[in-house]
């Protein structure tokens, strides 16, 4: 896989020379004719598959209604969605906008707001190392990784950054005076499918509450049936007082939405935030329709089931293979950690036909659509297992020669 070098577009990505011109369900085909299994769902997005034919027709139905008017006016099936989205999670009310990174930064401007209304004056938001929140400045500050921050300081003030899973330093942080809520994914999705022991979120509610600070939940990349749950958090038994959505809401259409109950829900009022596009007619009738689907054909029973089996096939070839230090998933959001660098994995496996990634240096990464089945899923993880034992024979045969 290499990437191309004769483009007019800007080179922040590092794009392969491969071109997709169509989808069917979990398999991408090439303009050159060759076929794969997308195994990363377009990262997270895709999680009903490609050219789902309900999607496409909803999309051409209301493009030949309606497409855009602006939030001055009011949108009918924006508030539909809102209805479902707050039933679905516990939350009261919604904002809707185009994208995770702006689903949080519309979270980050509720804590300051709130902040503000309780009179302090340099409102602190505790986020953790390895997050990640966007790439937009507010995202960008919130999240905790140096490699992303490179080259684009000085960031924006007004966040603390702890260790994920430590409560003892989410306690310390949350008791500062300045402190008005605690930003955190459910599990670190870009920082290697990282998964907290059970009780975290919960005990993480507790100390927000004793601190009246706001608990924000990212489930952009794990939330609408990753996990095989609506959301993560749904996993244990809190609610946040702010949720962030996107990514798989619009099945590839792009909307995110930030989600509030309590007194989070009250903070914005007219004129202190907005969206041109957010909450159009048209992402709105596909986010609808994708809930519907998953809802309708129970595709988060599917995910959890589909999730057990994808681990239970990776270990059974993995679980004693030198090198692999653990594999690990909740749902469809699944992680393989190798001990040493391996991002040479995604090439071996893209000439097999399969699509990964490899994030936090030395973590494969899978997050394939829900509509998969039984054979695809076993497919992907023979595939995946297989990539991985070759690379460490041959990482290992390449050491030997040193």
């Amino acid at each position: 896989m290499h990437t191309s070098t004769t483009s007019s577009l800007m080179s922040n990505y590092g794009r392969p020379t491969i071109t997709f011109e169509r989808g069917e369900g979990s398999r991408l085909y090439s303009i050159d004719g060759r076929e794969f299994i997308d195994a990363l769902s377009g990262i997270a997005v895709c999680g009903l598959g490609h050219a789902h034919p309900e999607i496409r027709e909803t999309l051409c139905t209301q493009a030949g209604k309606l497409v855009h008017t602006s939030n001055l006016y009011g949108i009918g099936v924006q508030e539909e969605l809102a209805d479902n989205l707050t039933k679905l999670s516990g939350m009261h009310n919604a904002f809707f906008c185009n994208s995770g990174a702006e689903a949080n930064e519309a979270a980050i401007k509720i804590a300051r707001k709130y902040g503000h209304q309780r009179g302090i004056s340099d409102p602190t938001i505790v986020c953790m190392y390895g997050s990640f929140h966007g790439r937009t400045m507010g995202a960008l500050s919130a999240t905790g990784n140096a490699k992303v921050h490179e080259n684009f300081s000085p960031l924006l003030g007004g966040f603390e950054h702890i260790e994920y899973g430590n409560i003892n330093e989410a306690k310390s942080a949350l008791e500062k005076a300045n402190c008005v809520a605690l930003m955190v994914e459910p599990i670190q999705g870009e920082g290697g499918v990282v998964i907290p022991s059970r009780g975290y979120l919960t005990r993480l509610r507790e100390l927000c509450d004793e601190n009246n600070a706001l608990l924000i939940l990212d489930e952009v990349q794990s939330g609408i049936g990753r996990t095989g749950k609506w959301f993560a958090f749904q996993h244990e038994k809190l609610l946040p007082d702010v949720l962030t959505v996107a990514k798989a809401l619009g099945n590839g259409v792009p909307i995110g939405a930030c989600l509030a109950k309590g007194a989070a829900s009250e903070v914005l009022s007219p004129g202190t935030h907005g969206s041109t596009f957010g909450g159009n007619p048209l992402a709105c009738s596909a986010a609808l329709k994708v809930l519907e689907i998953i809802q309708r054909d129970s595709l988060l029973d599917r995910a959890a089931k589909l999730g057990r089996l994808m681990v239970t096939r990776l270990n059974d070839v993995l679980s004693d293979v030198d090198g692999v230090v653990e594999v690990r998933g909740k749902g469809l959001m699944l992680g393989i950690t190798i001990d040493r660098p391996c991002a040479e994995i995604v090439n071996i496996c893209f000439e097999r036909g399969l699509l990964i990634n490899v994030t936090a240096g030395n973590v494969v990464r899978l997050l394939p659509p829900l509509i998969l089945s039984d054979e695809t899923a076993e497919t992907i993880a023979a595939g995946v297992a297989e990539a991985v034992v070759f690379f460490l024979s041959k990482n290992e045969k390449q050491i030997g020669k040193l």
